[in-house]
């Protein structure tokens, strides 16, 4: 009974001195991931995706409706500007422009005819008055006279507004002949051949765009259309150098230069917008040194450069942190608490979160231009340590782990 009194107060007692002893210990520091703060060259870029297109090119649509009866070029063939392309049936056309043909030729004989009669019209008034003058014909037959003249002059003035007419309809007949005749409008590739022989082409009318026949590419120039985000849109700039990658042709970076920056979001054609639909913009490169036999469509991934900083202090991306500002004792404060953006500095085995002012913005490490001098221990991760994290909380550098094996 004794023995069992005894080990009873032995474990309280031992008991009490692990309680002391954690009590001593406090809370356990957390591991953290350290990084100096350093500096190095900087390249700020935007990174985007998009397709290579020719710089200038020409979609060629039917305008005027009718049957494909002559197809003289293949996708991929080089042209010549005003080499036949195609031929739409003329028959209809050419049928058209004759009747008018005739029809104004008949006009005119009408007119000559209506001309001759004024004349003599004319020269019958001139009579009229004379014998009108010497008493040997009454006013009657002189008014007579003069509304005969007056009613030719009227008539030849209207043949010759209908030999006009005729002749800008017989115009427009003749103009729809000629577009029967499909010939390239600038030298260039043909990089879209979308109608065969015996189809038939149709032409736009309202809300509705007629047939696209073929497409001609000047390839000389070769550009990629990007789509940029509307958070780094700000930075890019027409001038700016760019990297370009194409995936058609591997391992190889081509040199780029920003041409044209959209004004306005890219619109999209097809389905309904939503709420969290990204928006972007168009941004145009154009590669300097395109591959020979480059083709429109190809997909490529391009860095836009838009700074660089040598010699610039920076941080990893990856220890940022953003923290409400504490009010100060006594202070109200009426509207939200500003938004700090800093890291965590350690000093002493202890954290402390310092405010920063950024600059650039690289792929892995952002400029500070404010708040540190260089030389500071910094948290960088792990990322549930830094959301976890507060000023004056104990911290000690995770151990490296082994490689397994």
């Amino acid at each position: 009974m004794k023995r069992r009194r005894v080990a009873v107060i032995a474990v309280v007692v031992l008991a009490g001195v692990g309680g002391m002893m954690a009590r001593n210990r406090g809370p356990q520091p957390t591991e953290v991931q350290l990084a100096k703060v350093g500096r190095e060259d900087l390249q700020a870029k935007v990174s985007a995706n998009g397709r290579v297109q020719a710089q200038k090119k020409v979609d060629i649509s039917a305008t005027i409706a009718g049957q494909v009866v002559a197809l003289a070029v293949e996708e991929g063939d080089r042209v010549r500007k005003g080499q036949f392309l195609l031929q739409i049936d003329p028959v209809s056309s050419r049928a058209n422009a004759r009747s008018n043909e005739l029809g104004r030729a008949a006009l005119a004989r009408e007119l000559e005819s209506a001309r001759a009669q004024a004349e003599l019209a004319a020269a019958d008034l001139e009579r009229a008055r004379s014998n009108h003058a010497a008493g040997i014909i009454p006013a009657a037959d002189l008014e007579r006279a003069g509304t005969a003249a007056a009613t030719a002059r009227a008539s030849v003035q209207a043949l010759e507004r209908r030999v006009e007419q005729a002749g800008a309809s017989l115009e427009s007949a003749q103009d729809l002949v000629a577009k029967t005749t499909v010939r390239s409008p600038m030298d260039g590739i043909v990089t879209a051949r979308r109608v065969e022989e015996g189809e038939v082409a149709v032409i736009g009318i309202q809300n509705s765009p007629g047939t696209v026949l073929l497409q001609i590419s000047d390839m000389s120039v070769v550009e990629t259309e990007l789509e940029v985000d509307e958070t780094s849109i700000p930075a890019v700039k027409v001038g700016q150098d760019a990297r370009v990658r194409i995936d058609a042709y591997p391992n190889r970076t081509f040199e780029g230069e920003v041409t044209e920056v959209g004004s306005s979001p890219i619109q999209r054609s097809t389905g309904a917008a939503t709420q969290n639909e990204a928006i972007k913009f168009l941004v145009k490169v154009q590669i300097k040194n395109p591959p020979e036999g480059i083709k429109p469509g190809l997909s490529v991934q391009a860095d836009v450069l838009t700074g660089f900083r040598a010699d610039a202090l920076t941080v990893p991306i990856q220890a940022l942190v953003l923290r409400d500002e504490e009010s100060k004792p006594g202070e109200k404060r009426a509207g939200p608490r500003r938004e700090l953006e800093g890291v965590y500095v350690v000093d002493g085995g202890k954290v402390a979160f310092r405010e920063i002012e950024t600059g650039l913005l690289g792929e892995m490490a952002i400029e500070v231009t404010g708040g540190l001098k260089g030389g500071e221990s910094i948290v960088t991760g792990p990322f549930r340590a830094l959301r976890s994290l507060n000023p004056g909380d104990a911290v000690v550098e995770e151990k490296a782990k082994e490689p397994q094996g």
